[in-house]
């Protein structure tokens, strides 16, 4: 362990974990063990925190949410692994306006505006991820987005220690994309929605909720690995590519999803970039178009150069 790490592990103190394995926060269930990991208990906490990783810029954080849309590599992470606790999981309903606290899960959050007589966010009642991680990668489905009811969320950045308010528009909401970085915390999420009957939304969340059962595989894997490319659809090109059911050692393109990848438990994340690779290439060399992933993929190279 570096001197860095180890003066910021002195600093955070006994509620900080050495060598701490990062499989069981992500939903492939894979990757190598980070230096250290700290489960942040409340707002206090937050704030000494965010002085301690302020105080050590050497030390890369890194902010996982509930593991979803994440790829940590075999290596590990070599820095501070920050997860928000409970206590940042609470959602407050008045009127129109939703404020979710940045761990509350996206399906929670749909049900839970849907009893209250409120649209604009059932199509998050399928989507496994935490508000948090929604805003950073501005989640959504094919025909709504967070960007579309998203008015400010507030930051606390590990980096300078810096704590504020951001309004959406600031945030450069795009394809599954913005502003926020890695080392920078999601707090809360406030939500403008629309009113409507409770009966028509529920419906809908049961709608889109079989949708996914009927159509996308279950189990070990972080849902649509690669985005979609202007005009086409992701999944498509895979699965016209021949590569369904296409495996690399502890990973496999789910035959039910084309942009699925499965990991087998106890599996490698190597074995799944492996495959992300292939497939990539695979698509490339029959179409001419290069897919980019919607994972996030932390210890690996980048994707390598294709033949133009």
């Amino acid at each position: 362990m570096t001197a860095a790490l180890e003066a910021l592990a002195e600093r955070l103190g006994r509620a900080a974990r050495h060598d701490a394995p990062t499989g069981p926060l992500t939903t492939y269930g894979v990757g190598g063990p980070a230096a250290l990991a700290i489960t942040v208990r409340d707002e206090d906490h937050l704030a000494e925190v965010a002085a301690a990783t302020a105080a050590h810029p050497d030390v890369p954080v890194l902010v996982v949410g509930r593991g979803s849309n994440l790829l940590v590599c075999d290596e590990g992470f070599p820095g501070l692994v920050v997860v928000l606790g409970p206590a940042f999981a609470d959602i407050a309903i008045e009127g129109t306006r939703v404020r979710a606290g940045a761990q509350a899960k996206l399906p929670v959050v749909a049900r839970q505006t849907a009893g209250a007589g409120l649209t604009g966010f059932e199509w998050a009642a399928g989507v496994p991820g935490s508000v948090g991680g929604a805003v950073r990668m501005n989640a959504g489905v094919p025909d709504a987005d967070l960007a579309d009811c998203l008015v400010r969320v507030r930051v606390v950045d590990l980096a300078s220690g810096e704590d504020g308010v951001v309004p959406a528009s600031e945030l450069v909401l795009g394809y599954r994309s913005s502003s926020i970085r890695a080392d920078q915390i999601v707090v809360w999420a406030d939500l403008e929605l629309t009113p409507g009957d409770p009966e028509v939304a529920r419906a809908a969340i049961k709608e889109k909720t079989q949708w996914r059962r009927d159509n996308q595989p279950g189990g070990r894997n972080a849902g649509s690995v690669f985005t979609n490319p202007e005009g086409a659809t992701a999944g498509r090109l895979i699965d016209e590519a021949g590569c369904k059911g296409l495996r690399v050692g502890t990973a496999e393109v789910s035959p039910k999803h084309a942009n699925f990848i499965q990991a087998d438990e106890g599996g490698r994340a190597r074995d799944i970039w492996d495959l992300m690779v292939e497939v990539r290439r695979r698509v490339h060399d029959r179409t001419g178009i290069a897919l980019h992933a919607e994972t996030c993929l932390v210890g690996f190279d980048p994707m390598p150069e294709l033949d133009r």
